[in-house]
């Protein structure tokens, strides 16, 4: 989840630690932070150092691991202060009932949550505990109160828990707490209030109840702009066709197969939207009937019937709300400028983001573009990007021109 992310100033990471046999798994998230360009600062409770050594943290991090706020082996500064100063984001993660219940009440009796009491930047907090305990009500209680006081909370994942019982309670994966604290730290939160909704990924045109008819989209570039627009603070609606991807987080993700199903879902869902980035591969055409049992293999030639699908772009363009803003995307083999602008005039879109399917390090399948943005009075072409870069790239000339 780090892939395509970069740091564009070193940023103080504050890792809490406490006694859970989760906080072993902290050690991945630490070392991932630290290669991502992250400055990270570790703390951990006396508990937490019976699961694992500080020196682990030490040696990934390369800075001291703190545990006792009367420690004197370092530089004289208040460093429970001092630290609370530098963090740009905190995550407590494991985080037990002991210390939600301690950071709820404003209890600061270690070097964890006295720190944390003087930090002011954003807190992120991560619990993790037997089902038992994160279903009781005071614990229930007290994470309701960090809420209410400004605490980001990470839903526990529900699992196997190392007790034997099955159920919610377990420090979410690596990538989960990561994205937390990647979207904290991103600085532009340029996006807040806005509504976004961005189509994904190919469709998938039913020929019987084996085959179909698809293209070769992974939907990583319309998953990309989900993901920047997120961590700028948007409301995002992810509409994606069939793909091996993780769904991102913070998003409102629907799922959809064929090229109906994406045009009903646009539709559904298209009024109230600010912005409408139409990234999907749509098919343009589809068969004119199902089979309802697999098509045999025959001796002679096989022709398929096919009919237009729906051009969502041009119905987007047809029915534009106020104040609303549409961008489409062209995949060409040949005379792509020329024929994007036309897309751009026929479907009455604001942007066209056009790339070349011939053009090295473009097109389906790649996690980099080479993308040409097409406005009705701007042209700008723009080098070999990652697809994330690009993404925000996309936002960057939405919000602000280019």
């Amino acid at each position: 989840m780090l892939r395509g992310y970069v740091m564009k100033d070193k940023k103080t990471v504050l890792l809490g630690i406490t006694g859970g046999i989760a906080a072993y798994k902290m050690a991945d998230v630490a070392s991932a932070l630290v290669k991502s360009g992250c400055n990270v600062r570790v703390i951990m409770t006396e508990n937490a150092t019976k699961f694992i050594s500080p020196m682990v943290f030490e040696t990934l991090t390369s800075s001291k691991c703190l545990v006792d706020t009367f420690d004197r082996d370092f530089e004289f500064d208040v460093k429970h202060i001092s630290l609370a100063k530098e963090a740009d984001v905190v995550l407590i993660a494991p985080a037990t009932a002991n210390v939600i219940g301690k950071m709820a009440n404003g209890i600061a009796d270690d070097m964890l949550t006295t720190t944390v009491l003087a930090c002011k930047c954003t807190k992120i907090v991560a619990p993790a505990m037997n089902t038992n305990m994160y279903e009781n009500p005071v614990v229930r209680d007290n994470i309701a109160k960090l809420m209410m006081y400004g605490f980001e909370i990470i839903p526990a994942a529900s699992g196997h828990l190392a007790c034997g019982d099955s159920g919610k309670g377990k420090l979410p994966d690596k990538n989960t707490l990561i994205e937390y604290i990647l979207r904290a730290l991103n600085g532009k939160k340029d996006l807040i209030g806005k509504r976004i909704l961005i189509t994904a990924g190919p469709t998938r045109e039913a020929l019987d109840p084996v085959r179909y008819i698809t293209n070769h989209s992974s939907g990583k570039m319309g998953y990309a702009l989900a993901r920047a627009a997120a961590f700028r603070g948007a409301d995002v609606t992810l509409i994606s066709g069939p793909v091996s991807l993780p769904k991102p987080l913070f998003t409102k993700v629907i799922d959809v197969i064929s090229a109906e199903d994406m045009f009903n879902a646009v539709k559904d869902n298209y009024e109230n939207q600010n912005i409408i980035i139409k990234a999907a591969a749509v098919a343009d055409y589809t068969p004119v009937s199902v089979a309802d049992n697999k098509i045999k293999k025959s001796d002679s030639d096989m022709s398929i019937p096919l009919k237009r699908t729906t051009d969502i772009l041009k119905f987007l363009g047809e029915n534009k709300k106020p104040g609303q803003f549409i961008c489409g995307f062209s995949m060409e083999t040949e005379n792509m400028l020329d024929n994007s602008r036309k897309k751009l005039e026929k479907k009455n879109a604001d942007m066209i983001v056009a790339n070349s399917l011939v053009t090295g390090g473009a097109g389906f399948g790649t996690d980099t573009n080479i993308v040409t943005l097409i406005t009705k009075d701007n042209i700008k072409e723009y080098d070999i990007m990652s697809k994330e870069k690009v993404a925000d790239t996309i936002l960057d000339a939405i919000i602000n021109g280019f």
